[in-house]
């Protein structure tokens, strides 16, 4: 069994993919759980303390964007335990295997909200397609079906976040 920090299922796993190779993938879809969580909270924490002239519009694209993320939490979580092993759940769990910082304790003005979240989406977008990589070299389609729905949506997302900044 490779060293994957999540716990195993006692139940033999029979679906065409070794058991190093499902705990390599899981492992690494926790990584992306972990990001898109961290992604989601702070997505929804700037739209409640967005603040200015673009108020409206930010308001309600982040409650848009949020309301994706955490929808998209549930599939990936899913594969995990589809693969044969437990999720992590916990802040501590996020925070240990997640590539996003935190947010600044003070809300960021609206501008740099933009730019921290097109920077958040583009890492989101980095993990998932090294989910893809390791999901495509083991044979894992459901996997690498399920990154190319993430990775199409995070690059979409950036770059209409960026489309924001530009001007």
């Amino acid at each position: 069994m490779s060293k994957s920090t999540l716990h195993a299922s006692s139940t033999p796993i029979h679906i065409g993919i070794s058991d190093d190779d499902r705990a390599k993938v899981a492992e690494q879809l926790s990584h992306l759980l972990a990001d898109t969580y961290t992604l989601y909270l702070t997505t929804h924490n700037f739209h409640w303390n967005v603040t200015g002239p673009m108020f409206n519009t930010l308001h309600l694209m982040f409650m848009d964007q949020y309301t994706e993320l955490w929808n998209a939490v549930d599939p990936i979580a899913e594969r995990i335990r589809a693969l044969g092993f437990s999720v992590p759940g916990s802040y501590h769990g996020f925070s240990s295997r997640s590539s996003l910082a935190d947010v600044p304790a003070l809300p960021p003005k609206a501008q740099e909200m933009i730019g921290i979240l097109v920077k958040g989406h583009e890492a989101v977008a980095k993990t998932a397609r090294a989910v893809f990589t390791v999901a495509d070299e083991v044979n894992d389609q459901p996997t690498a079906d399920l990154m190319t729905q993430r990775l199409d949506i995070h690059e979409k997302t950036a770059w209409m976040l960026r489309s924001l900044l530009e001007g």
